[in-house]
C-alpha cells in the first residue's frame, strides 16, 4: 500500500506528520506543496493548543511490505 506522508513543523518546534491513504502515484510536487501551504495557513488544527501544521517541511510517498510468516485461525 502507498501512502503519502506530509510533514509539518508544529508551532511549538516539533515535527507532526499528516499521513493519507489512497493517492495518486503521480501527484505533481507544487501541487502537493500548494494544499500543504494552504493547510499551514487555515490554523484550524489544534492539540492542546498548539497549531499542529505551522511549516511545511516535506512530503514523500511511503509503501510498506507485508511478508506473513504465519496466521492462527479465529474460529
Amino acid at each position: 500500500m502507498k501512502r503519502l506522508q506530509l510533514s509539518f513543523k508544529t508551532a511549538a518546534g516539533k515535527k507532526h506528520d499528516l499521513v493519507l491513504n489512497y493517492i495518486k502515484d503521480d501527484l505533481d510536487p507544487l501541487a502537493v506543496k500548494s494544499a500543504m501551504d494552504k493547510i499551514t495557513a487555515s490554523k484550524i488544527f489544534e492539540k492542546d493548543t498548539v497549531q499542529l501544521y505551522s511549516e511545511v517541511l516535506s512530503a514523500k510517498y511511503v509503501e510498506r511490505t507485508e511478508t506473513e510468516i504465519f496466521k492462527k485461525s479465529l474460529v
